[in-house]
């Protein structure tokens, strides 16, 4: 068994709320991730890329907005971002939110394919 832990010290703005969890030389996976926490009064940075995504909620409350829309993010939520949509996470609440993201593209499906063969 192998644990990648959790850092929390690290979490803030400077690196966007998250630590990089996925990949590491042991796991080998067709997608990257990130544990997530947005502290009371903070977002996340807007941003868009070339990578599919997809957000899960796990404690807290947060607001979503992208494409200019803003919904409601609670525990147990799982919101999928397509390539190229901008999205941000606001924590506009009195507690943490926590969430994990998780991404992948093509190249990230072809390396994981050749590495497992």
């Amino acid at each position: 068994m192998e644990i990648r832990k959790l850092d929390r010290e690290r979490l803030g703005p400077d690196n966007n709320h998250s630590q990089r969890l996925v990949p590491w030389d042991a796991l080998n996976a067709p997608f990257e991730g990130a544990w997530n926490v947005i502290r009371p009064g903070t977002s996340s940075v807007k941003h868009a890329h070339h990578e599919y995504e997809i957000f899960i909620a796990i404690s807290g409350k947060a607001i979503l907005e992208s494409q200019g829309e803003r919904t409601e993010f609670v525990p147990g939520d799982v919101v999928h971002f397509p390539p190229h949509t901008d999205h941000q996470v606001i924590n506009d609440g009195d507690e943490d939110f926590q969430m994990y993201s998780v991404w992948w593209d093509k190249d990230m499906t072809e390396r994981f394919a050749e590495r497992d063969r």
